[in-house]
């Protein structure tokens, strides 16, 4: 996130969304796909580049600290590429936004099937 909200029952909280490589490809690509349209909103566009930041720091926060998703992913059984990725509201809202998002994982961050 790029600007910390003032704290109290408004403050902004951060989801992990447990997304595997091709999903977190997807999310890249589409979300790539969005900040090179011009009719984007611009608070939209912050809240996107804050999501490709996220993504980058999924993978550098699994390869610094393996251990604390690897126990996850042990514990639900899923594949050796998932990772968390989290996202505010804000960010997940921006994402739902975005026309180009498949479908798939349209659901998952809109809570349908995460």
């Amino acid at each position: 996130m790029t600007a910390l909200p003032a704290g109290g029952p408004g403050a902004e909280v951060l989801v992990p969304h447990w997304l595997a490589a091709a999903e977190r490809s997807q999310l890249a690509a589409a979300v790539r796909a969005a900040l090179g349209d011009p009719g984007v909103h611009p608070v939209a566009v912050i809240h996107l580049e804050d999501v490709l930041t996220e993504l980058h720091v999924a993978a550098a926060r699994d390869a610094v600290w393996p251990a604390s998703a690897a126990r996850v992913r042990l514990a639900t059984g899923w594949d050796a590429d998932v990772l968390p990725v989290r996202l505010s509201a804000a960010e997940v809202s921006a994402v739902l936004s975005v026309g180009t998002l498949p479908d798939g994982l349209r659901a998952r961050l809109g809570g349908d099937g995460a």
